[in-house]
């Protein structure tokens, strides 16, 4: 499947992106998976300033992509030109494995990096809570629940199966739980802007650590 004309200027500015990120940071990733159903590509600076375009064809995943760059100061580019007529869950299940590819090839050895992470995160009635393990293993927990079926042409049950495939493709614990709420909107929210501050802090390098943040000196 060929990415959609509209999507040309988007490639293009990631291209350019891509160089000029290149340059400044070496945790920077570029990933492009294509399937029948799919067809999504990723860029990815762990050291960043919060910039992102996403294009996914899925506006509320769109603006859950961009807190989380936003948040977890990364630059992030997300271009998916998926089936969407079927539904959206080839798109938001792709979408989340390429990211996840993306945060591997971006952290490498993992040497330096702080590897915990955990954020708590209140907005308006809903307070939501995340908190990663960067261990090379995968293991999801996910305490969130919701009183809607679909916001927009987002299917909610989704955010569990993004969560999932993104947690398990770049092999870290996630344990996502939302403590309170009513809100659709807001408890999602709450849950992506919680886990890309806690995966910002997951992801720093600290001076102090020496190699990989492991007894058994190895993190995959």
């Amino acid at each position: 499947m060929r990415f959609v004309r509209e999507n040309f200027e988007t490639v293009k500015a990631m291209t350019k992106a891509k160089n000029i990120q290149k340059e400044a940071s070496s945790r920077f990733a570029d990933v492009r998976r294509k399937t029948k159903e799919t067809d999504v590509r990723v860029t990815l600076n762990l050291d960043g300033g919060g910039n992102s375009q996403v294009d996914t064809g899925l506006p509320f995943l769109d603006h859950m992509l961009a807190l989380f760059a936003k948040h977890g100061l990364f630059d992030f580019n997300v271009v998916c030109k998926g089936d969407l007529e079927i539904d959206d869950h080839h798109s938001v299940e792709d979408i989340a494995i390429t990211i996840g590819q993306a945060l591997v090839q971006a952290l490498g050895d993992k040497a330096g990096i702080k590897r915990y992470g955990e954020a708590v995160i209140p907005m308006d009635e809903a307070l939501c809570r995340s908190v990663i393990d960067l261990s090379g293993r995968f293991y999801l927990v996910y305490e969130v629940e919701t009183r809607r079926q679909k916001i927009g042409n987002f299917s909610v049950e989704l955010a569990e199966h993004f969560w999932r495939s993104f947690a398990e493709t770049a092999k870290f614990n996630l344990h996502i739980d939302c403590l309170r709420g009513r809100n659709t909107h807001h408890i999602l929210e709450g849950t992506f802007k919680a886990s890309a501050r806690a995966l910002r802090q997951a992801v720093e390098r600290d001076a102090r650590v020496k190699g990989v943040p492991s007894t058994k000196g190895i993190l995959i």
